[in-house]
């Protein structure tokens, strides 16, 4: 069995494989401070939960977008699993033409996200990652991984609001009856969550006019079904698309 890890910057999302089908998923809270010792001992209570036997586990791989946590969970495996991940980064084959500049400054999770959409949907497509950060990936008609956009997420941009203004309350994300605002709560709502609907269908039109052709569009990340369901154009939802990825991309590299 697959032990396949994305961290993130709010969570941490670990799947166990066993061959090409996911059966199980946790998700744990990112904290930089937490020791290897600390993040093996819950997963271990996890597995044991599900009838998972570490000793089961024969391989691992691992994306990364918080530095401090690549050698935490290098230890975890070696450690807890006597197992050495691979680590999706520059260098490691995905089947993917990057087309970027420096293709080194691309997050791997949205790589691996790319890599994932284009086995499982085909090309052309748009990847939404509704999570931290609101991020889309473009994969061309020739399967190449063009580049794409980032822009804040709707949760820290709902924290930002609140922080750094004197008057306006912590709201609850939740979808508001009408546009128009009767309180400062219902605007609030009303101007985050239509907003952010804006923003992604003004981005997916934009990429498509760029790309001169339409795309499928995949949404994933933690506010996918919350944002996804308002937008028509979004045509799947896969939560555990970065997992699959992972599993891919370890499957490409694990005969080298």
């Amino acid at each position: 069995m697959l032990l396949a890890i994305d961290i993130g910057n709010t969570n941490i999302k670990l799947g166990v494989f066993d061959g090409d089908k996911l059966k199980v998923t946790w998700s744990l809270a990112t904290d930089i401070h937490r020791t290897a010792d600390e993040y093996g001992g819950v997963l271990l209570n996890l597995m044991e939960r599900e009838k998972v036997l570490s000793s089961k586990i024969t391989g691992a791989v691992l994306c990364s977008v918080v530095p401090p946590l690549l050698p935490i969970f290098l230890e975890l495996c070696r450690k807890y699993l006597a197992i050495k991940p691979l680590i999706v980064e520059a260098g490691v084959k995905t089947g993917m033409r990057i087309r970027l500049d420096n293709p080194r400054e691309v997050g791997p999770d949205r790589v691996v996200n790319a890599v994932a959409a284009l086995n499982l949907y085909g090309k052309p497509l748009i990847i939404i990652d509704l999570g931290t950060a609101t991020t889309f990936d473009v994969v061309s008609k020739d399967g190449d991984y063009l580049g794409g956009a980032i822009a804040p997420g709707i949760v820290i941009a709902t924290e930002a609001l609140f922080t750094r203004t004197a008057a306006l309350p912590r709201i609850r994300l939740s979808r508001p009856e009408k546009v128009i605002g009767r309180s400062t709560i219902s605007a609030m709502q009303s101007g985050i969550i239509f907003g952010y609907i804006g923003l992604i269908e003004s981005m997916i039109r934009r990429i498509e006019e760029e790309l001169g052709c339409k795309a499928k569009i995949i949404a994933t990340g933690g506010q996918a079904h919350f944002l996804a369901q308002e937008i028509p154009a979004i045509e799947i939802i896969n939560p555990d698309l970065t997992l699959i990825g992972l599993r891919l991309v370890y499957d490409m590299n694990k005969e080298q």
